[in-house]
């Protein structure tokens, strides 16, 4: 269930909202005026800075190269 980000046209609030489905979606409107005319906005993703989740939800670096030994 994806969060998106709206704004609305008539007061130009920005908000937040859990989305559950296309209905709930067309349903939105602003929690500060209530204007049915909001529009969704392209907002940033998450991005983990790097490696890959480990067990206890730790990351490790990723390797480059597969090692060959000897050294």
């Amino acid at each position: 269930m994806p969060i998106y980000e709206y704004a609305c046209t008539a007061c130009a609030h920005r908000f937040e909202t859990l989305v559950r489905s296309a209905r709930e979606e067309s349903a939105c409107c602003c929690p500060q005026c209530g204007g049915q005319r909001v529009k969704r906005l392209i907002s940033a993703g998450c991005v983990r800075p790097q490696g890959i989740p480990r067990g206890s939800g730790g990351f490790k670096a990723p390797k480059c190269a597969p090692s060959r030994g000897g050294g």
